[in-house]
């Protein structure tokens, strides 16, 4: 099969917002905690867009185990640094309450270049998300996958919502953070190429007319990584539990190996016309796990429960070669815990109906969130 056998291997990035510990206000990364952090992670942890915004990175993961330990070791450095500031970190796509008109961006030539070339829209880019990389060294072979493992991106969207609130308001979305960042250009679902070759054309074509000085300006839900051998899912939100994002990485691990195994055989995922895939991945946007998604083949809706137990019954013999069944079926308690986005609406109902006004319950939706950061770690 046209060059090197898939590795599978994983990389996780999340970007995490920093709140002060008390006030669960929004805070700019300290120049000496981002030192901390670095001398502790390397060149795993950088500023983000964002002042108060913080990325990480794990190294090239083997399997979901070396994820799991690595994440963690990054996720416990990160909240154990920030809380001798007095701060601590959310792996939220959105801040509950805070107003992105008084953010500032982070002094860096690229985030500089970016201001000036996105003006306005990109001043609204108070959102954090996570990416999973799957390790397929051959070209084509990340094209041809890209084509077929769009149809799944709705269904992980939907899973790992976690932005309901903006500028304090309930938005009515499970995933807000994805209206923000549509607004950008190079963003959404990818188109689809047949090839590395086509798809190489068009975007050196902007490239080469001095558009975009490479790929990592290029957004969309799913991308040939502009610096590593892999396969990059760019649409999730970033989720505060981290188990919950191992599922998501072992989702994505388990679908490319099922698509790469029906290549081997001379077969594959239909291609669908991205006008259902899009209404689909509106519907994760708006409903997350609640009103189920549109099953193309059939042509009808149908709940989550039902296809999460298709989708886990389906890939379950790729996780068993690939290590990662438990993870894959923590989808179900996904299910069954509801995603981060209704747990926050929960957080925030319960404490109103507890007494507490509309900024103080906010207040305990940040301390929820800041709780969950730490949870199992």
């Amino acid at each position: 099969m046209d060059g090197a056998t898939p590795e599978y291997s994983l990389g996780i990035e999340e970007e995490y917002l920093l709140v002060d510990a008390d006030t669960c206000a929004l805070v700019d990364v300290p120049d000496a905690l981002m030192r901390d952090c670095t001398n502790e992670l390397g060149d795993k942890v950088s500023p983000e867009f964002l002042a108060c915004q913080i990325e990480v990175g794990t190294g090239v993961c083997a399997n979901i185990s070396e994820a799991r330990a690595d994440l963690g070791h990054l996720r416990r450095t990160i909240a154990d640094c920030a809380a001798q500031y007095g701060m601590a970190p959310l792996a939220v796509s959105c801040h509950p309450f805070a107003d992105w008109h008084t953010r500032k961006h982070t002094e860096k030539q690229r985030y500089n270049d970016l201001a000036r070339d996105l003006a306005g829209v990109v001043r609204r880019m108070l959102i954090c998300g996570t990416h999973v990389h799957v390790g397929l060294p051959d070209d084509d072979l990340r094209i041809d996958i890209m084509r077929q493992i769009t149809y799944f991106l709705p269904h992980l969207l939907a899973l790992s919502t976690s932005s309901p609130f903006w500028g304090g308001q309930d938005s009515g979305l499970n995933s807000y953070r994805l209206s923000i960042f549509d607004n950008l250009p190079r963003t959404g679902l990818p188109p689809n190429f047949v090839s590395h070759g086509e798809y190489r054309r068009s975007v050196d074509m902007i490239i080469k007319a001095g558009l975009i000085e490479d790929t990592t300006k290029i957004w969309w839900d799913i991308r040939p990584s502009a610096r590593f051998p892999t396969l990059e899912a760019r649409i999730c939100d970033v989720m505060p539990i981290m188990e919950h994002t191992l599922t998501i990485a072992a989702m994505v691990q388990a679908i490319s190996r099922m698509l790469v195994e029906l290549r081997r055989r001379n077969q594959r995922w239909r291609i669908y016309d991205r006008f259902l895939i899009a209404e689909n991945r509106w519907r994760a946007q708006r409903y997350g796990i609640r009103e189920g998604l549109l099953d193309i083949g059939k042509g009808e809706l149908v709940p989550m429960p039902q296809l999460v137990s298709e989708l886990i019954e389906l890939l379950e013999a790729d996780a068993i070669v690939l290590e990662c069944v438990n993870e894959l079926r923590g989808a179900q308690d996904i299910l069954a815990s509801g995603t981060s986005a209704e747990r926050q609406r929960e957080v925030y109902k319960t404490a109103l109906e507890n007494g507490a006004d509309q900024d103080e319950a906010l207040r305990e939706v940040v301390r929820a969130l800041i709780a969950e950061f730490r949870q199992g770690l």
